[in-house]
């Protein structure tokens, strides 16, 4: 469905599309509020026919992801939870944590909620079962195993110091532990533990006995709930208002690990958001369960099935249940929903306030929805970059940051500096219509009138509002000592006195947590041009060492700093590497160092 302008406002899929046209443009409509606002907007209708319903299902995913139409479900928190990942192919499999979940073989486990989490967990793994932590190729370059092998957390496979059937049975372990078989786990350990008495092998059984203590402790921390075994994951929807809150719930073996909510604006019937929302869930590379518990029938259930089935290479089966255990898994998925909603809806409460005292401080003539801060960093001039950190609705939105290099400043001029990335910005943002409600600047005084400055080249002074943060102040006595920290002063254009907030507010601390983002964000992109300007100098300078021989110098070596500490003799045994090349890298490094 296409509105003014040739703007995608819908697409759609149904097997009989004219008695899915009519109920959208019949006299009575459909029972569904929303519709009339749609077709309000609808211009024309384009039609694709497709010989499957497969086809039409994927068409429609692809067509989705492609434009975005406002009345399609669009998540756009893009981030997705991580996995274990583990390789049962390899000689000797390790451990990962990825986000991506792909189909090639390897066993993965998930998703978990908190990346720190699950790597304090393995961490907890790695003392029961030393499996290796980084590549075998890069720990054999060593002349002896890593730390973590002193430390009981590697059996070092790469120095032979276990051997690929033994290693196997600590990686069965890890798979039994991820998967919740933590009983099978330890019997088998206590018959070893058993077997290494029999023979006096005492320390081996020590080293057994507090394996199986490690576990039962872990089990004890965990509260496990069983709901019937199996892999499955649990949709809840919660209605209120034109918004629709999704929860999904994680449940790997029987037990209830985790869940993921979103917000969704209220533009289908249910039947069709929830299909969409499966669609744009699953098309990703997440983790596909056996089964997906769905709070109502759908239409598409066997298609859908069908596509994921493809994707994950086994069954995936979609229920509905209507009685039992997994009808009241799909309940209390609606309570998370709900619950979700509530706690979003004190937060947004929370936010709104916020912005209320902003603009009563600041005397704003809108709520600040969309608040931007700018910092530069350099030092002694070099590398000069610009950042802005953004607020939308009191929350970070970290898609939104922007890096600016310096292009036309020479040497360090803040002020300059600031006055380009500002005209960059507000450029781009007029072009774009995307323009903030106020604009946060990290400075007293002087870079505040640098921004009036530029509103006013942008004839933007009544629309964004300029604010500029500046550091507290030391207050000393007459001996010199340091007495008294003042609070963060504010001020802005045309006014003497600073504007202050009260201490240990939440609006002060939301207003430094953002001058601070800007500052870590140009920081970090300072550091990143000055490291990569620091490699330029060492190895790009030198002729005939181009991206590729650059990689593999890196690769071989491990780092810089080794490729300096390497005699000629050894840049020589370099496989690839020519032995007049060898010389050159050697007499240049050398003289560098």
């Amino acid at each position: 469905m296409i509105g003014p302008g040739d703007e995608i406002l819908y697409v759609g899929k149904a097997k009989q599309l004219r008695n899915r046209l009519r109920s959208y443009f019949s006299a009575a409509g459909d029972g569904r509020a929303q519709i009339p606002w749609l077709m309000e907007k609808v211009q024309r209708v384009e039609v694709i026919v497709t010989d499957t319903e497969k086809e039409a299902l994927l068409l429609e995913n692809t067509l989705i992801k492609q434009h975005r139409p406002r009345y399609n479900i669009d998540l756009r928190d893009d981030k997705t939870y991580v996995s274990v990942r583990i390789d049962r192919h390899e000689e000797f499999p390790a451990l990962q944590v990825v986000r991506l979940v792909k189909n090639d073989g390897a066993s993965y486990f998930g998703p978990y909620s908190s990346a720190g989490a699950i790597r304090q967990t393995l961490k907890e793994i790695y003392r029961i079962f030393p499996l290796r932590h980084s590549s075998i190729e890069r720990c054999r370059k060593r002349g002896r195993p890593c730390l973590f092998h002193q430390i009981g957390q590697c059996s070092a496979p790469c120095h032979g110091k276990i051997g690929p059937a033994e290693y196997r049975r600590l990686v069965d372990g890890v798979i039994d532990l991820l998967e919740g078989r933590e009983s099978q786990v330890i019997e088998q350990l206590q018959q070893q533990m058993q077997a290494a008495s029999n023979q006096m092998c005492f320390e081996d059984a020590a080293r057994l006995r507090n394996q199986i203590r490690s576990i039962e402790k872990s089990v004890e921390k965990q509260k496990v709930t069983e709901y019937g075994g199996g892999n499955q994951d649990v949709i809840g929807l919660h209605q209120e208002g034109g918004e629709v809150e999704v929860a999904l719930l994680f449940i790997r073996q029987g037990t209830l690990i985790g869940r993921r909510t979103w917000p969704l604006q209220w533009t289908l019937d249910l039947p069709e958001l929830l299909s969409g929302f499966l669609q744009e869930c699953y098309s990703r590379d997440v983790f596909l369960p056996d089964q997906l518990l769905l709070p109502f029938e759908l239409e598409d259930a066997g298609l859908l099935g069908e596509w994921l089935s493809e994707k994950r290479g086994r069954k995936v089966g979609l229920l509905a249940p209507q009685r039992g255990e997994k009808k009241r898994l799909c309940q209390l998925a609606e309570r998370n929903a709900k619950e979700a909603f509530r706690q979003r809806g004190s937060r947004r409460e929370a936010r709104t306030t916020l912005l209320e005292e902003i603009q009563q401080k600041f005397q704003l003539s809108t709520l600040p929805q969309r608040i931007e801060c700018f910092d530069i960093s350099n030092v002694q001039g070099s590398h000069a970059v610009g950042s802005m950190a953004v607020l939308v609705d009191a929350e970070a939105a970290v898609a939104e940051y922007r890096r600016f290099r310096i292009k036309t400043v020479v040497g360090a001029d803040d002020y300059a500096s600031l006055a380009e990335v500002l005209r960059r910005r507000l450029q781009r943002g007029l072009e774009e219509q995307n323009l903030p409600q106020m604009i946060l600047i990290d400075g007293g005084k002087g870079q505040l009138g640098v921004l009036t400055l530029v509103l006013g080249e942008f004839q933007l002074q009544g629309q964004i509002a300029a604010v500029g943060i500046a550091k507290s102040r030391v207050l000393a006595n007459v001996r010199g000592k340091a007495v008294e920290r003042s609070e963060e002063r504010f001020f802005l254009p045309g006014r003497k006195n600073p504007v202050r907030f009260r201490s240990g507010s939440a609006t002060l601390f939301l207003l430094e947590r953002l001058r601070d983002e800007a500052h870590r964000f140009a920081i970090s992109y300072h550091r990143k041009l000055r490291n990569k300007a620091s490699l330029r100098s060492s190895l790009e300078d030198i002729s005939g060492v181009g991206p590729a021989r650059r990689k593999a110098l890196l690769k071989y070596f491990g780092s810089l700093k080794q490729i300096r500490a390497a005699s000629l003799e050894e840049l020589q045994q370099m496989p690839g590497l020519p032995a007049g090349l060898a010389v050159t890298i050697h007499q240049r490094l050398q003289g560098l160092s």
